[in-house]
């Protein structure tokens, strides 16, 4: 695997290709993942065009790490301050051969969370695949909690077309609803809002669409499985996304989230999710 760094939209990140024809991009903003391309160049996450690069703002699209808290579910800002902090490039890792980014607890961490930690991410390409795996280490005296998300974009050719299977049996949360539930059916479609927490099934999930089928797993460790998709009403109401981006994406998160991780001093936790074209 080939790394280099370029600048995307104004901003540092870093380009990496492979023999077999892929590629990804990562900006060092959030350690975002913001695109994937198999062999012929055919993009397999959503990044929508109007999402802003300012080193500051969330981008809205890619790989998003939310850490150390999930959503609103706490006293921090929206899905934690990882995705909005830069992270420094380690480099190509010797042993798994993966590229790794790392952030470390600061000055301004520990105001909003008071406790020193070191995070990695780690991205490995294959043929036809793409694994992203969080890595957070407790590096203090003491323990702490934290829920953690890798909030993936998909790029979908056109959301009515898709269908999402392997959630059949799974219990579910439907949060527009406040609604838990046994998943009952065996294909998901989508044709509103959609936005639910699964408990996340042991076998990986299917995206199948016209233009082929994407395979989603993720470690044991992340426990749920999010999918989200905002729909054409609340799609219209996001500043960052375009009135039809909802019809382009979707949203298939691995997930720890109900029960939060407790790290105590010198313990790590790692979550992983592994994308893989059919």
């Amino acid at each position: 695997m080939d790394i280099h760094p370029i600048e995307f939209r104004g901003q540092p990140a870093l380009r990496a290709t492979s023999t077999d024809g892929g590629a990804f991009t990562v900006s060092l903003h959030g350690a975002q993942l913001l695109s994937w391309t198999t062999a012929g160049g055919v993009e397999r996450l959503y990044l929508s065009p109007r999402a802003v690069f300012d080193g500051v703002a969330a981008i809205r699209g890619g790989v998003p790490i939310c850490c150390p808290q999930f959503n609103q579910r706490g006293m921090l800002p929206k899905h934690g301050f990882m995705r909005n902090l830069p992270w420094e490039n380690r480099g190509i890792d010797a042993t798994s051969g993966e590229l790794t980014l790392r952030l470390r607890d600061s000055e301004a961490t520990r105001k909003l969370w008071p406790h020193a930690f070191e995070a990695r991410l780690q991205i490995g390409m294959a043929a036809s695949r793409l694994r992203t795996t969080l890595t957070l280490l407790n590096i203090g005296h003491g323990p702490f909690s934290f829920a953690a998300a890798l909030h993936t974009y998909l790029h979908v050719d056109d959301i009515a077309q898709v269908r999402l299977e392997g959630l059949q049996g799974a219990n579910r949360w439907d949060s527009l609803r406040d609604d838990r539930h046994v998943e009952t059916a065996a294909t998901l479609r989508f044709d509103a809002e959609f936005d639910s927490v699964y408990a996340a099934p042991a076998k990986p999930l299917r995206l199948v669409q016209p233009s082929g089928t994407l395979e989603i797993a993720q470690s044991a460790s992340c426990s749920e499985t999010v999918v989200w998709n905002p729909g054409a009403v609340l799609g219209a109401k996001l500043a960052d996304m375009p009135e039809d981006g909802y019809r382009h994406m979707l949203c298939v998160e691995a997930a720890r989230i109900d029960e939060q991780v407790l790290l105590v001093p010198g313990a790590q936790w790692q979550g992983w999710q592994q994308l893989r074209v059919l």
